[in-house]
């Protein structure tokens, strides 16, 4: 593996550094004053560049040592630029892994450099018996929610998630009431520091919708939104093909954005305006 690894995986083992000499993990977090760890927006140019003075050094043990970018695609420009050179001639005994579950995002420079693997879900029978042995209740319809993934799946299975996302879709299930400014004001509900994550959601919420609106209206049962079934088979025959396609690339291109300085109620806002222009 001369250039590093590219792996894509929906969920990577958190690497604490210092804990094992040999091993870092650099992640979209800043560490305050006392500490505490927070999550931002974008892994920044000076944490890649602390991960090219750690590879530079030799492992106090002669082994080999182990670096993880996750998710590589939240590297902001400046810093995968940064990493290009180390990714090109990495020292002797270095792996540079870089984790991304969405590998297109990942710029063209850094996925040239890299060998590409992926990491298979498991099938829906194992997840759904490695969440019952985790004690997570209705397994099969989070693991619909989550596309299959059963680490995502537990991470769901939290209530207030449930309970936001069930306000959202009863009112997806009913365009013509919908009032796209008082539901996206929900996303001002919670505090500053989630709402992009509350977007996040929101965003991911109409993709599974709209991806199940697809498929209703090809006479195909719904695969994220299963509990909605009656529901998308009423609605998919009043909804135009094309024009649905269309706004899912958008929610698509708008998901990418999440990160970006935007602001999250006007853009749940514009988005669920558009939704409902699909129904008339």
């Amino acid at each position: 593996m001369p250039t590093g690894d590219a792996v894509t995986v929906e969920w990577v083992r958190e690497i604490n550094p210092g804990t094992f000499p040999g091993d870092l993990s650099v992640e979209p977090v800043a560490i305050d004053d006392d500490g505490t760890a927070k999550p931002v927006d974008w892994i920044q140019v000076d944490a890649i560049r602390e991960l090219i003075a750690w590879a530079q050094l030799t492992s106090h043990r002669r082994v080999a040592k182990v670096a993880i970018v996750v998710p590589a695609e939240r590297m902001n420009i400046a810093a995968a630029n940064a990493l290009l050179k180390t990714l090109e001639e990495p020292a002797p005994s270095t792996y540079l892994i870089l984790v991304s579950a969405a590998p297109g995002r990942v710029p063209a420079t850094l996925r040239s450099r890299c060998r590409l693997l992926h990491a298979p879900r498991p099938d829906a029978a194992a997840a759904r018996a490695w969440l019952e042995a985790q004690d997570v209740a209705d397994a099969k319809s989070l693991l619909a929610q989550a596309g299959g993934a059963p680490l995502l799946a537990r991470q769901l299975a939290e209530p207030g998630y449930q309970a936001e996302r069930a306000i959202w879709l009863k009112a997806l299930a009913a365009p013509a009431t919908l009032v796209p400014a008082t539901l996206a004001e929900r996303i001002d509900a919670a505090p500053r520091e989630a709402r992009r994550e509350r977007l996040a959601d929101a965003i991911d919420w109409l993709l599974g919708w709209c991806g199940d609106l697809a498929h209703a209206a090809a006479g195909a049962a719904p695969r994220r939104n299963g509990d909605h079934a009656a529901a998308l088979a009423r609605l998919a025959a009043s909804v135009a093909p094309v024009a649905l396609f269309r706004y899912h690339r958008a929610l698509l291109r708008q998901r990418g954005l999440v990160a970006h300085p935007l602001t999250p109620r006007l853009v749940a806002e514009s988005l669920l305006t558009d939704y409902r222009l699909l129904f008339r």
